[in-house]
C-alpha cells in the first residue's frame, strides 16, 4: 500500500447526487414563511453547510423567526426524505470502486454534514452502507465542517493519522475541514467524477481487483 492507509469520503455531491434535493427541498420548507435562498447564494454561501446554520443564517441577516426553525427544519427534512426516495439509486461505478477498495482491505469512512436519518436513508438506497467502518454525521460532532473535528474523531476511530487518510470532498467546507485536519484531499465537481481512475495514484493496488 501507498501513502495513505484509509479513505474517507464526504455523502452529498461525492457519494449521493443530492445536493440539488437539499436546496429544493429547503426552499419549499421555507416558501409558505416568504423565505427563500437563491441559487447563487446556495452555490457561493450555504451549499454544505447543516440546514441548522443555514436557518442561523437566516434568522441573523433575514430576521427568520427562530421560532420556525424547528417546524421548518421537520418539513425540510421530510421533502429531503421523499426526493431521495425518487432519485436515490446504487450507482455502478461506485459499487466496482468500493468493492475494490474493500477487497484490498482499506478502511473506508463517510463524514458528511447531513443528519444521520438522511445519511442512513441515502447510503442504504444507494446498497452502499454495508461497504463502510463508521458514517459520522453532523449530530456525532460539536462543530461540523468546516471545522475539522469530524476528521480528527474519524481517523481516531479508524485507528490512522489523519495524513494516512485520503478524504474525497466537493465542496468548500468540506475541503477546509480536511485540509485543517492534515488529510489527503481528493477534491471532484460531482459523483459522476468518483470512480476506480479517481484514486488509483492514491491507492495503486486497487487496479489488481478487476
Amino acid at each position: 500500500m501507498g501513502e495513505y492507509k484509509g479513505i474517507i469520503f464526504d455523502m452529498d455531491g461525492v457519494l449521493i447526487d443530492a445536493r440539488e434535493w437539499h436546496y429544493e427541498a429547503l426552499n419549499a420548507a421555507l416558501e409558505p414563511f416568504g423565505y427563500a435562498i437563491p441559487i447563487i447564494e446556495h452555490e457561493n454561501r450555504f451549499d454544505g453547510l447543516p440546514t441548522t446554520k443555514k436557518l442561523e443564517i437566516l434568522s441573523r441577516e433575514q430576521s427568520l423567526p427562530v421560532a420556525l426553525h424547528e417546524i421548518i427544519s421537520r418539513t425540510k427534512q421530510d421533502r429531503t426524505l421523499r426526493i431521495a426516495a425518487a432519485k436515490c439509486f446504487p450507482n455502478p461505478s461506485h459499487l466496482v470502486l468500493l468493492s475494490r477498495l474493500k477487497s484490498c482491505g482499506i478502511p473506508m469512512s463517510v463524514y458528511t454534514n447531513s443528519i444521520r436519518q438522511t445519511s442512513t436513508f441515502m447510503l442504504t438506497h444507494a446498497n452502499i452502507i454495508g461497504e463502510f467502518d463508521f458514517v459520522l454525521t453532523n449530530e456525532d460532532v460539536m462543530s461540523p465542517k468546516p471545522s475539522p473535528e469530524g476528521y480528527l474523531k474519524l481517523a481516531n476511530m479508524m485507528n490512522l493519522e489523519p495524513s494516512k487518510i485520503l478524504v474525497v470532498e466537493d465542496g468548500d467546507y468540506g475541503v477546509e475541514a480536511a485540509t485543517k485536519a492534515g488529510c489527503g484531499i481528493v477534491r471532484i465537481n460531482s459523483p459522476k467524477d468518483l470512480c476506480v481512475e479517481l484514486i488509483a495514484d492514491s491507492f495503486p493496488e486497487i487496479l489488481e481487483h478487476l
